[in-house]
């Protein structure tokens, strides 16, 4: 009797608990964990193709990191949004390299030769603490605020060009298997806290998402894990 009684309750909690476990994910938060997904596929190609990626020391050194897949060429032309991503911050106060991720918009700006492509994969890396105060802030525009440089590529690039010493964000595209450093002048980022709400289930702005330690959303463990196999923090 007792078993069955244990079984009774077992179940009247798994009736109870299973539509909270079983809620189906709205369209919105399946675009935003298929984002997540492809930021690491694009960081991961990227440092993967043979002596074409970002310079091992500068990743190493850089404050910040924002991952946007897939810009559209049509957005390009008529200027309007046209890319959505993450950044993710060296994490001082967690036991991690990199803070958990925060939603961008990208919006105007060209990208000079890409502009032909299909889609094109842009890279930032935000040197230096002012440049990652700035990028935090609700709205960001590069070259204006702050200078942005087209980034070296190659893992020793860096030995060829200043662009560290100098640049406070260097940035990467990529067009059809194209990997190029390419100065994104004139483009505006803005927080996005919409898709931050989606992916924390509550309201909350990118400042506070990379100082505050959080804890990341499942969706982003595979982009946090590669960031922490390429870029080690800098002791």
């Amino acid at each position: 009797m007792s078993r069955f009684r244990s079984f009774l309750t077992a179940a009247a909690l798994t009736v109870a608990v299973s539509p909270f476990a079983m809620k189906p994910l709205s369209a919105a938060e399946e675009k935003d964990i298929d984002r997540l997904n492809d930021a690491a596929t694009v960081f991961s190609e990227i440092m993967d193709a043979p002596d074409k990626g970002i310079p091992q020391d500068l990743l190493e050194k850089a404050n910040c990191i924002v991952i946007v897949p897939g810009l559209k060429k049509g957005a390009f032309i008529v200027g309007a949004k046209y890319g959505k991503g993450f950044v993710s911050c060296r994490d001082e106060k967690a036991k991690r390299n990199w803070s958990a991720p925060g939603a961008v918009r990208v919006e105007g700006g060209s990208l000079g030769f890409q502009i032909g492509g299909s889609e094109t994969d842009v890279i930032l890396l935000v040197m230096n603490k002012r440049g990652a105060d700035r990028l935090l802030s609700s709205q960001f525009t590069l070259g204006g605020e702050g200078e942005v440089a087209a980034g070296p590529v190659g893992r020793s690039a860096t030995a060829q060009t200043d662009a560290k010493f100098t640049a406070e964000i260097l940035s990467w595209s990529r067009t059809r298997g194209v990997f190029a450093g390419v100065s994104l002048q004139g483009a505006t980022l803005r927080q996005d806290e919409d898709v931050n709400k989606e992916l924390y289930g509550k309201k909350i702005d990118n400042r506070n998402i990379v100082d505050s330690g959080i804890a990341p959303p499942h969706a982003a463990e595979h982009l946090l894990s590669l960031l922490n196999r390429y870029s080690p923090h800098e002791k």
